[in-house]
């Protein structure tokens, strides 16, 4: 059983503490089932996820409350306790519930109330898959290089380009997509369009196979005419709303990556308490008390730092880009060192197929380049170090 005292730490409510026993509640009961054809019919297990989340009503906090959500506005706490949550059970629910946030992102934050009724009560209901489609071939970290086109043509848009590393590829309802409108040169010049997936164009041209299972590919754009009307906030502005998109989502990765480590610690824990060695168990072991506390070290700074992200983002300041690399940065690559710490305690049943750690050790390593590099992370954090210091003096 996993530590639940730091819930009881001043940046939570009551209702997030009640939310964390409910979807722990749920994910206990329901996950198991869900996720047993997933080797065998992966699109369709992220699908079934999608669809029991959304009746259980857990989606409903990946929109705001106009359009059917739980909260005013996107709660960042409550997105990164459910990701946490549902993340410690099984990566590929986390996955489902973090991209009907991701996906419709944008237009929750810009949309308008058309674009909110449309889209965002059909996501919040689970009856609707979204994506988020912003990399390309050549543009993945440096977002300004893209260039896939949009251009005006009476009462429509055309796009044209290709995106990849698109989660959701070929199950989504529809994509939230980024494209160069040409206002500007660099960043000044993106807007960001609503495409259904049935739209004459648009095709999903290739499907990516990774190291754990997840629905990603590569959508392909050739004359895709999109109505005027799915322009999701101004034109020229796409970038500034993608990177506001991200500000929220990026701490609830960090979160993802906090839920898998607490999974690694609990397993690790219950291992070296029944593992008999020496006339004793594996945890008698100084060498392992000093693994399982740098473990445990690890698990609660990147509590801290998650949670003080989300905490600040809900309160009190309108952009968190500091203080979600920071916990983007240091959750998913400590999360990495607990888990293969806990593959080292576990032995040959840490690299054995099918067991969880071994599950564990493939879906981390993903976290630490989506949604921003590591290294980009850390670049990030330098820049805003130094524009904070130059306020200063």
């Amino acid at each position: 059983m996993s530590d639940k005292t730091y819930q009881h730490w001043p940046f939570f409510e009551d209702r997030h503490r009640a939310l964390a026993s409910e979807v722990e509640a749920w994910a206990s009961e329901n996950i198991e089932s869900l996720v047993a054809d997933e080797h065998e019919n992966l699109d369709q297990t992220c699908i079934d996820i999608v669809r029991a989340l959304g009746k259980s009503g857990i989606t409903q906090y990946a929109v705001p409350a106009s359009a059917g959500g739980k909260t005013e506005k996107l709660d960042v706490r409550s997105l990164c306790i459910i990701r946490e949550t549902l993340a410690k059970y099984h990566a590929l629910a986390d996955f489902a519930f973090a991209m009907q946030g991701l996906g419709s992102g944008p237009i929750s934050l810009q949309g308008t109330d058309a674009q909110q009724q449309k889209y965002l009560s059909k996501v919040a209901s689970g009856q609707c898959l979204s994506a988020f489609a912003l990399s390309e071939p050549e543009a993945g970290s440096d977002v300004a290089a893209m260039t896939t086109s949009a251009e005006e043509d009476g009462d429509c848009y055309v796009l044209n380009g290709e995106k990849t590393w698109i989660s959701n590829a070929g199950i989504a309802d529809f994509y939230t997509v980024f494209a160069r409108t040409g206002e500007a040169a660099g960043a000044k010049g993106i807007s960001c369009f609503i495409v259904e997936a049935n739209t004459p164009g648009f095709e999903v041209s290739e499907r990516i196979d990774l190291v754990a299972p997840h629905p990603l590919g590569t959508l392909s754009f050739k004359n895709c005419r999109i109505p005027k009307e799915n322009l999701v906030g101004d034109s020229g502005r796409g970038f500034g709303l993608a990177m506001a998109t991200l500000d929220v989502f990026r701490s609830t990765v960090a979160a993802a990556a906090l839920g898998m480590a607490r999974r690694a610690m609990d397993e690790t824990l219950s291992q070296v308490s029944q593992r008999k060695l020496f006339g004793g168990v594996l945890g008698d072991l100084q060498l392992v008390k000093g693994k399982l506390s740098d473990m445990a070290l690890g698990v609660d700074s990147s509590a801290l730092l998650v949670y003080r992200s989300a905490w600040t983002k809900d309160c009190f300041a309108e952009r968190v880009t500091r203080e979600a690399a920071m916990a983007k940065l240091h959750s998913t690559e400590t999360a990495q060192q607990v888990i293969d710490a806990a593959v080292q305690l576990h032995g040959g049943k840490g690299v054995s197929r099918g067991h969880i750690i071994e599950s564990l050790y493939r879906d981390i390593r993903a976290l630490r380049i989506y949604e921003g590099a590591s290294e980009v992370q850390q670049v990030i954090i330098a820049q805003q170090s130094l524009l904070a210091h130059a306020n200063t003096v």
